[in-house]
């Protein structure tokens, strides 16, 4: 392996995270001596613990899972819940390893002053990396009743068992609530706490691999649950902020008096310029008559029509590290370029945005020189550590609180709204909610990267012997092939963008997916093989080959598949964050419209934890994935969105929804990966695969379009 070129440099997707705070204020003489008094602060991860008897409250944000004297069990982890199940998904974990049901356990989530730090949620990592640690803090709870019992008893733990919530013997049980109460559990310091308990074997769950309701869906679905938007303070104002008329337009000058005179609060601190009132609607109109005293100072912008040729020309050919080009290189790829059946095709792909149904939100409010902030992010640590940096106060003075949250997709990163609400609000010396509106969430959040692409490959027969791929600015997610090379040079190079960008559902294996898997549909074309055998015989990948026989034996391969009928059918496939996904498409084109008539799509992410769950994580992650291939980009000019709503960028409607059918492979043998990401990357090359057998026009960019009308 080339030096500094490791496995994990393969993924400078998160741009958003390279950005530091939004916003980093002015401080006032006070402030200043405060924060050049602090000293040297120093902080550790937190680890696995276990807590019993004192109040939820009280514990250090170390602390796991908490036995409360009245029989309550509370377990803790920093993620977040956006919709696709954390929640639940963490419940049943403990519940396995405690023998208790989940309805009897309550879940706190991402609560900066209460809960440990488990890192963003995001990458499909919250069922690979904090279902097992959170198993781990059960077992040894388990494994620590267990013990402190027989000791009560004056038995051998072996003679014990536990079933439901209680240690029981021949005719007695002892309750955990009854343990949390003993002096032996309360004064049980954490180094005496049992060590590598074994968790329960697939093969014996009771609780995982079933399917479980959704936490709080009765609130959800009546209204009753309170999401970011939701939250009220006493005394509370509203917010807004002035933006700018275009895409790097800077502030020359704002005149605040028509604000105040309107009752509003009103501050500028250096580009950060926002109005609080009493309602929201006062708030606007404050904001509207200071917007008309704005002076900006604007420059050139590209437009999106330009974008593939624009990339191209700001790739950043030379550099080093983490954001510099990428290359990976085995075997002689030019030699064997040489010596087979060459192909070479190009493909792109747009901006896309998140479009979740709850815009950027957050409530902001002070104490004694404390913050505490409501809202919803995928990275509660992250945004408090932005909060910290913006204010310049030390990340412990700092709370931040996330309800479950609707929607996030990969682009709530960032924390400038929690930033924008706790400005206002100090100015206020109230707390102030400050909500986005839709148009403000398409312009100013951060979009999934545009790309191009340059795909090369030489054939002998049915076999690929070369492969030779370039990505312009997707994110390297996904961008290696599975496919059984053994001549492969790979490429990544960033480019200077003229948008926001950063983490979407599946990152950059979207576009990378995207055009692997239409050049594969190529690819068999010219060896004249059915897509399906072609992509099998060039396989070794056992897994990937399950998931493609699946999707194709349920959708009865290769059906309709007729070139010039208007009906055809495609497949497509991939892999990334440990999980596998085959798609077989079936689509029927009319003119220059394209409609889905049939989706079959095949999913293997190791041992499946909740079942229902699951496959409502693939179908979800499949109709996001049919906007993204048939209807959304982001347009702009003159560094203006041209579509910055959803009457004009048009995401999926439930009409839009083809008959659906998921099958789902459990593999017992196989620790589970999680479902959030991977199903997307396989719809787009799927369709544009369909559309190509039903009348032979290859589409290569996204979304896909027709050209004959």
């Amino acid at each position: 392996m080339p030096d500094g070129f490791r496995d994990d440099l393969f993924e400078p997707d998160r741009k958003e995270l390279g950005e530091g705070p939004a916003y980093r204020f002015g401080l006032d003489r006070r402030e200043w001596v405060a924060a050049v008094g602090a000293g040297l602060l120093v902080t550790a991860a937190g680890k696995v613990a276990f807590s019993a008897g004192s109040d939820v409250s009280e514990i250090p944000p170390s602390t796991r899972l908490h036995l409360g004297e009245d029989g309550s069990i509370t377990i803790l982890t920093g993620k977040v819940e956006v919709g696709q199940g954390s929640r639940t998904e963490v419940a049943q974990a403990a519940a396995e390893e405690l023998r208790v049901a989940p309805a009897e356990l309550r879940v706190v989530l991402a609560d900066t002053s209460v809960t440990p730090n488990d890192g963003s949620t995001a990458g499909s990592r919250t069922t690979p990396s904090t279902v097992p640690v959170v198993r781990r803090a059960c077992a040894a709870a388990r494994e620590l009743l267990l013990r402190t019992a027989a000791e009560l008893w004056g038995l051998d733990p072996s003679q014990l068992e536990i079933q439901a919530g209680a240690v029981v013997k021949a005719g007695e049980r002892m309750s955990y609530a009854d343990l949390a109460k003993s002096s032996r559990l309360t004064s049980t310091r954490d180094d005496s706490v049992p060590r590598g308990v074994p968790l329960t074997k697939t093969a014996d769950w009771a609780v995982l691999g079933r399917s479980v309701p959704k936490a709080r869906a009765r609130e959800i679905v009546t209204g009753a649950h309170r999401y970011p938007s939701d939250i009220v303070r006493p005394n509370m104002l509203y917010g807004c902020v002035l933006r700018p008329p275009s895409y790097g337009a800077e502030l020359t000058s704002v005149d605040l008096a028509p604000a105040t005179r309107l009752g509003a609060v009103a501050v500028r601190d250096g580009e950060f310029v926002g109005f609080a009132a009493k309602t929201s609607h006062e708030a606007r109109n404050a904001m509207t008559a200071c917007s008309k005293t704005a002076r900006w100072q604007s420059g050139p912008h590209p437009s999106s029509e330009e974008l593939g040729t624009l990339l191209k020309a700001r790739a950043q050919t030379s550099g080093s590290g983490r954001r510099g080009p990428r290359r990976r290189e085995r075997g002689d790829v030019t030699a064997a370029l040489a010596r087979g059946t060459a192909l070479a095709r190009s493909y792109e792909i747009p901006y896309v945005q998140h479009a979740p149904m709850e815009p950027r939100a957050a409530v902001a409010e002070w104490a004694e020189g404390r913050l505490t902030v409501w809202t919803g992010t995928q990275r509660p640590f992250g945004v408090r550590d932005q909060l910290a940096q913006a204010f310049r106060l030390r990340p412990e003075a700092v709370r931040v609180i996330v309800p479950d949250t609707g929607g996030g997709f990969g682009g709530k990163h960032t924390g400038e709204v929690a930033i924008e609400a706790a400005r206002l609000a100090k100015a206020a010396g109230r707390p102030v909610s400050l909500r986005w509106s839709r148009e403000e969430e398409f312009a100013w959040a951060y979009f999934r990267p545009a790309a191009a692409f340059g795909v090369r490959a030489a054939l002998t027969g049915n076999r690929i012997q070369a492969w030779d791929f370039t990505a312009y600015n997707p994110g390297t997610a996904a961008i290696e092939t599975p496919y059984d090379v053994r001549n492969v040079r790979t490429q990544y190079f960033p480019c200077d963008a003229p948008l926001r960008e950063g983490s979407y559902r599946g990152i950059g294996a979207t576009g990378n997916n995207f055009a692997r898997e239409v050049f594969m549909d190529e690819l068999a074309v010219a060896a004249g093989a059915d897509p399906l055998e072609f992509r099998l015989e060039n396989l070794a990948d056992e897994r990937m080959t399950d998931v493609l026989r699946a999707a194709a034996d349920r959708f009865g391969w290769p059906g309709t598949e007729s070139f010039g009928s208007g009906r055809g059918t495609g497949i497509a496939a991939g892999f990334e964050k440990g999980s596998y996904i085959a798609i077989c498409a079936q689509v029927r084109t009319t003119g220059d419209r394209v409609e889905v008539e049939r989706l079959v799509s095949a999913f293997e992410c190791g041992a499946i934890l909740n079942p229902r769950n699951l496959e409502a994580q693939v179908e979800g992650c499949v109709i996001q994935g049919l906007g993204a291939a048939l209807t959304e980009e982001i347009r702009f000019e003159g560094g203006r969105l041209l579509n910055g709503s959803f009457s004009r960028y048009r995401v999926p409607r439930f009409r839009d929804v083809p008959p659906m059918d998921t099958v789902l492979l459990d593999r017992t043998d196989i620790d589970s990966a999680g479902a959030g990401e991977t199903p997307i990357i396989a719809v787009a090359p799927a369709l544009a695969n369909a559309v190509f057998a039903a009348t032979g026009e290859r589409l290569r960019s996204l979304p896909l379009r027709l050209s004959r009308a």
